[in-house]
Parts: structure tokens; C-alpha cells; sequence
């Protein structure tokens, strides 16, 4: 009772609570005081009680008593404490509980606005300022909710008079963090659709800007297309242009993905205005699409004309090229210049016929624009008319010089011939102007042979008087045609004029002359003149060429080598070369110069070529055998490789066999018909010799009849 006199319970408050803790925690302390007291009694008892005082018993009950009281006393102090302090703790959960629900309200009224934006700015800042209200709303609240949970499990851990209160509290704390949760989460999804949709508008807009910005652009591009001449400028523009319309193509996905969503959340006047701007935007688009097409085509057609304009500059060019060359060189003085002059006329033509791959690339494109009706039709046909025209001039120049070199070369020809066969004429004159009839015998005898080695060595130069006799092509062409009244002008070097391309063969398509070698001076043998037409004796048929040819990677194995199996028969994959007639191997494509393992290349020549079907653990193999017992294996690719490979070896062998046929029997027939001519001539010779003989040897025995009767004496 004392105690509760001292410290009386009257709890209004957190304060006053607070207050009469204090108090109740000084009281404790001054209980705690009297300690020293209850033991001095207790000590001072025990004293007593060992003197043995009279009154030991009533002494020791009182001491007995105060120690209860005291332990009794202290006990109501704890048990006074411990209401107080849970008093207390009741009083700041519940300052903690309203100041957080009062947040949690404040906060709710924010979450729970409707505004959301005018455009798609506004509508941007509010979402970021939500944003950030939100994410300190979860830190901030978070904290505060689980600090009030914590207390109120303590005290209902520490067992708390009015735990059920507090419960109730924890609850409803809970439910309204809950709900702003929800509103928080609530607004932020409405911030974001209208976000979206606000951005669908301004992505509307600002796509339907940039389309008309190229719609714009679009007549500097087509002003471009015809202030310039530069295909590849105009190029560079429609491409920059068409790269500049290929980045509005996500855009103008990203817009049909995004209308897509929308209709599906927004339904009644927004869905009607997300389909309008999405028709808007799109059929803005389709049109910018057809004019770009329209200028891509222009300037398509524009380009094509350039090009082929620049290719027929470039022809034109290169072909008064090649007119300016064609005669320009040195008159010729005897037959090698002029056969220099053949020479270099016909690399020309062989220059004409390597460049008539691009001129045809040109006419062809110029047929394939006029046949797609370019507007610039009637310039392109004039081009391609001026093309044509320059190169029926450069065909029908290079022939008509063709023919004059060819004229040139017979002219030249003929007068080595008829120089060298006056100097033989002249050579043998004082031969056959000498009176020296022979002293003797011996002399007459040696005379008679002189004469008979004349008449052999003239029968050998009579087929070259012969042809000089015939006439050359300047000659024909100089005689009177029996068709044509009158005569043919004359060129001012002297050669006739040539006949209409109608009554004669084309130059190119005349064998070019070739040089013979010159005639050696009289031993007996003969040959053609140079100017001796070409029906007068056949052709020597050419020896077949090697036409054969292919190159590639084959895996190779020596198997037998030398009529011996070989050594190292592992696959080898070598880079294999056939040509003239002969197979070489490499160790790539880049080293042919240097041979594999300075292997010599093989001769094809009486060589076997055929499939290996005895071969089973490869496929596509087969088999080369020479000429020394070698047999080699190779291994193709593919079927098609192989058959390839085969057919052009088996070629190259078979052009092997037709040199070999060739080389038998054309020296035997040139060596047959060349002794047949030898034999007349020298029998017709000797038939001469016999009747000038006869002449002769009745002449002297007119003259002097003693040297026939000692012959006949000699012979006897």
C-alpha cells in the first residue's frame, strides 16, 4: 500500500505514463536503498540471538517479518514497472499506427488521382513524377510498415496485457499499405496506357512529317536526274533517297503493331481516332511509296542512257582508234616489210575481235533500250546507228587494206623472183656465148658435160621461168572484164582498183600468203615460185594440234612405278595440268612454274586412260597407265569431275595418235610427188641431152673425122 500510495496509477497519457515511470524508478532505487538497512537488522539479530537475549524469539519474528516485507515491497515495485512500461509501449505503438496510417492516407490521395496528361508531353512528365512517387513511396513505406509489425510482435511476444488491440492494429495497418499498393499499381498501368497511346499519336505525326518531307524531296531528285550526266551521282542520290525511305519502314510497323494493341484496350471515340490516324498514316505512305517507284524508274531509264551513251563514246573512240592505224605505216621496200605490214594488220584484227565482245554488249543494249521504249529512243537508235556504221567502216577498211598488202606482197615477191632468175640468166650468158668448141678429146668430153650439167640445172629453173610467166592477182586484176565496159581507176601506187565486194571473196576470208623460203641457186633440185597460184599443187594438210585442256585439284597415287609397285602409294591431293598433249602436277594453282617434287610432266603419248572398277575403297577413281609401265591412280571429286578428267585425257591421247598418223604419211606423199617431178624433169632432161649429143657428135665427125675413129679405137 505504500507504495501505491507513493507512486498512485493514473495513466492519461504518453507523458504522464512516461512521467510516473520515473517516479517509479526512483522508488525502486530507494528500495533498493533500504538493503543496507534490512541487513544491518538482520545482522544485529543474529548478535542478539548468539548473547542469547531474553527476548531472542520476539526479536527474531520481527526480523522475520521485515524480511518478508521487504521481499513483498519489492515484488509490487516490479510488478508496478512492468505496467508502466507496458503502458508506455502501448502509447508509442499507438503514435507509431496513426502517424502511419496518416501517411499511408496522404499517400492514397496522391495514387488515387485521375489526370492523365493532355498530350503526350504532359503525359511523360506525370509518369516520371508518379515514378518517382512510387519508388520512395515502397522504400519509405515498406520501412515503416515492417518497423510497426516488429513492435507489435514484441509486445505480443512479451505478452501484453492488451495484445488483442494490438493485433487489430497490426491488421488494419497492413490492409491500408495493401491498398495504396493496389493504387499505386493501378495508377501507374493507367499512366502507362495513356502513355502509349499519347506516343501513338505523336509517332502519327511525326511519321506523316517525314513523308512529306520526301515528298518534297522528291522533284530535287528528279531536278537532279537531268542537270547531271553522271550515272553514278544519280545512282548515289536514289540510293541515299531509297535508304532514307527503308528506315520509315520500322517505323510504320512499329505504328500498325502499336494501333493493334490499342484497339484491343481502348474501345468507342479513341478507338475510332487510333484508326483514322493509322489510315492516314498508312495511305500517306502508299502514295510516297508509288512516287518514289516513279523516280526509281526515271532515273533507271536516265541511267541506262548515260551508260550507254558513255559505252558508244568509248567504242567510237577506240574504233577511229584502230581506222587511224590501219595504213598508216612505212611504204614497203622489198617482201619482210611488207609481211612486217601483214603482221601488224592482222594484230589489229585480232585486237578487233578481242573488243567484239564489249561492241556487241553495246548494240545489244542499245536494241534492248529501244525495244523498251526509252524516252531518249530516237538519240539511242542515232548511236546505235553511228556504231554500225563505224564498224562496217573499220571492217571494210582493214579489208580493203588486207588485199592491198596482199597485192604488195605478190609485187615484191614477183620482182625478188625475176632478180634472182636475171642474175641467173646473166650468170650463165658467157657460158652459152662461148665459141670453145674443145682442143682435145678430153676437153670435147669435158665441154659435152659442162653442157649436160647447163641443161640439167636449166630444166630446174624452167618451172620458175614458168611461174614468173603466169599471172599475179595485181595482173588479173588489171585485165579487162569482158562484163564491164571500160577500165577499172587505178590506186595512185599504181595497183588496180579492187572489184565489187559482190564478184569476190572477202580478204579476211583469204588465206594469208605466206613467205617461202628463198630458192636456192641451181643444184639440181626444184620448187615453186612464190607467185605460182595455189591451185597448182595441194595443200600440205596441217599436223593436228593439241586442243585438249583442263586444270584442277585430283588426289593422285602412285601405284606402280616403273613396272614395280611403288614405294609411297599414299593419296597425294595435287593440283593436276593438262595441256599440249601432256598432264603436269603443281602443289597449288599459284606455283605451276615449279613442278611437284620436280617431277617431270607425262607425255600422253600411247597412254591408257580409263575407270578403275576394281578399285572399291574410293569411289570415283580411275586410272592413268604410260608408255614405261607406270600406273598412276587419281581420285575426282564428284562423278561429273571424273568423266570430265577422263574425256579430255582420253582426247589429249587421241590428238596424240592423229601427230603420229599425220607425221607417217604426209612426208610421204610431199616426198613421193617431190621425186615424181624430179624424175620427169631429169628425163626430160636427159632426153635433151641425148639429142643435142647426137647433134653434137655428128658435128664433130663432119668436122674432124680422125677424134670419132680413136674413140671407136678406145672402145675397141
Amino acid at each position: 500500500m505504500y507504495v501505491f500510495e507513493l507512486c498512485p496509477l493514473s495513466l492519461k497519457d504518453e507523458a504522464s505514463t512516461l512521467q510516473l515511470l520515473k517516479k517509479q524508478l526512483a522508488l525502486q532505487q530507494t528500495i533498493e536503498d533500504y538493503a543496507e538497512t534490512i541487513g544491518m537488522l538482520s545482522q544485529q539479530c543474529r548478535q542478539l540471538l548468539e548473547l542469547r537475549h531474553p527476548d531472542c524469539e520476539q526479536i527474531s519474528k520481527h526480523q522475520s517479518q521485515i524480511d518478508r516485507l521487504y521481499v513483498s515491497l519489492k515484488d509490487l515495485a516490479e510488478e508496478r514497472k512492468s505496467r508502466l512500461e507496458q503502458q508506455y509501449w502501448l502509447y508509442q505503438l499507438n503514435r507509431e499506427v496513426d502517424e502511419l496510417e496518416q501517411w499511408i492516407a496522404e499517400r492514397e490521395v496522391i495514387a488515387s488521382s485521375t489526370e492523365l496528361g493532355q498530350d503526350f508531353e504532359h503525359v511523360t512528365i506525370l509518369q516520371e513524377k508518379f515514378t518517382e512517387f512510387a519508388a520512395e513511396t515502397g522504400s519509405l513505406g515498406q520501412e515503416r510498415v515492417t518497423a510497426v509489425n516488429q513492435m507489435v510482435d514484441e509486445l505480443i511476444d512479451y505478452g501484453h496485457t492488451d495484445a488483442a488491440t494490438i493485433a487489430e492494429w497490426k491488421d488494419g495497418v497492413n490492409e491500408a499499405w495493401a491498398d495504396l499498393l493496389e493504387l499505386m499499381e493501378t495508377r501507374g498501368q493507367m499512366l502507362a496506357a495513356s502513355h502509349q497511346l499519347h506516343k501513338f499519336f505523336s509517332d502519327c505525326r511525326e511519321v506523316l512529317a517525314q513523308i512529306e518531307d520526301k515528298q518534297r524531296r522528291l522533284p530535287e531528285v528528279r531536278a537532279c536526274q537531268g542537270g547531271t550526266s553522271n550515272t553514278s551521282t544519280l545512282q548515289r542520290l536514289m540510293q541515299t533517297f531509297e535508304h532514307d525511305i527503308q528506315l520509315l519502314v520500322t517505323q510504320i510497323r512499329q505504328l500498325q503493331e502499336s494501333a493493334a494493341q490499342l484497339r484491343t484496350v481502348y474501345a468507342g471515340e479513341k478507338a475510332e481516332a487510333i484508326a483514322m490516324q493509322e489510315h492516314e498514316v498508312m495511305q500517306a505512305w502508299k502514295e510516297l511509296l508509288v512516287s518514289c517507284e516513279d523516280c526509281r524508274m526515271q532515273i533507271t531509264t536516265a541511267t541506262d542512257k548515260l551508260r550507254f551513251f558513255g559505252m558508244v563514246r568509248d567504242q567510237l573512240m577506240w574504233i577511229d582508234s584502230i581506222i587511224c592505224q590501219i595504213g598508216t605505216g612505212e611504204k614497203p621496200r622489198d617482201v619482210s616489210s611488207v609481211e612486217v605490214l601483214m603482221n601488224y594488220h592482222q594484230s589489229l584484227k585480232s585486237e578487233v575481235e578481242a573488243r567484239n565482245k564489249s561492241v556487241l554488249q553495246c548494240i545489244e543494249m542499245g536494241k534492248t533500250l529501244l525495244a523498251a521504249r526509252n524516252p531518249a529512243s530516237e538519240e539511242i537508235k542515232e548511236k546505235l546507228e553511228k556504231v554500225l556504221a563505224k564498224q562496217q567502216e573499220l571492217t571494210e577498211k582493214w579489208d580493203k587494206h588486207w588485199e592491198e598488202l596482199q597485192h604488195m606482197l605478190e609485187v615484191h615477191q614477183f620482182a625478188q623472183e625475176a632478180v634472182v632468175a636475171e642474175a641467173w640468166l646473166t650468170a650463165q650468158e658467157p657460158f652459152l656465148s662461148s665459141n670453145e668448141l674443145g682442143g682435145s678429146v678430153d676437153e670435147v668430153e669435158q665441154l659435152i658435160r659442162r653442157h649436160e650439167a647447163f641443161r640439167k640445172a636449166a630444166a630446174t629453173w624452167e618451172e620458175r621461168f614458168s611461174s614468173l610467166r603466169r599471172l599475179t592477182t595485181v595482173r588479173e586484176t588489171s585485165q579487162p572484164n569482158p562484163r564491164v565496159r571500160g577500165e577499172l581507176p587505178r590506186l595512185p601506187n599504181g595497183f588496180p582498183e579492187k572489184t565489187s565486194r559482190l564478184d569476190r571473196p572477202r580478204a579476211r576470208d583469204r588465206p594469208k600468203p605466206r613467205r617461202r623460203p628463198r630458192p636456192k641457186e641451181p643444184a639440181g633440185e626444184t620448187r615453186r615460185s612464190r607467185s605460182v597460184p595455189a591451185q597448182s599443187s595441194p595443200p600440205v594438210p596441217q599436223p593436228p594440234t593439241h586442243l585438249a585442256q583442263r586444270e584442277g585439284f585430283l588426289f593422285r597415287k602412285i601405284d606402280i612405278e616403273g613396272q614395280k609397285k611403288s614405294s609411297n602409294r599414299s593419296w597425294v591431293n595435287l593440283y593436276c595440268v593438262l595441256n599440249k598433249g601432256e598432264l603436269g602436277f603443281y602443289k597449288d594453282a599459284k606455283n605451276t612454274s615449279t613442278p611437284y617434287n620436280n617431277e617431270p610432266v607425262i607425255n600422253l603419248s600411247r597412254c591408257a586412260c580409263d575407270i578403275n572398277n576394281g578399285y572399291k575403297k574410293k569411289k570415283n577413281v580411275f586410272t592413268l597407265k604410260t608408255n614405261d609401265g607406270s600406273e598412276f591412280l587419281f581420285h575426282a571429286k564428284d562423278e561429273d569431275d571424273l568423266k570430265s578428267w577422263i574425256t579430255s585425257i582420253n582426247t589429249s591421247i587421241s590428238e596424240h595418235e592423229e601427230t603420229g598418223k599425220q607425221g607417217q604419211t604426209n612426208p610421204t606423199t610431199s616426198s613421193t610427188d617431190e621425186g615424181t617431178r624430179r624424175d620427169g624433169s631429169r628425163a626430160g632432161g636427159s632426153e635433151r641431152g641425148e639429142k643435142s649429143d647426137r647433134a653434137d657428135g655428128g658435128s664433130v665427125r663432119s668436122d674432124k673425122g680422125e677424134k670419132p675413129e680413136k674413140k671407136t679405137g678406145k672402145k675397141k
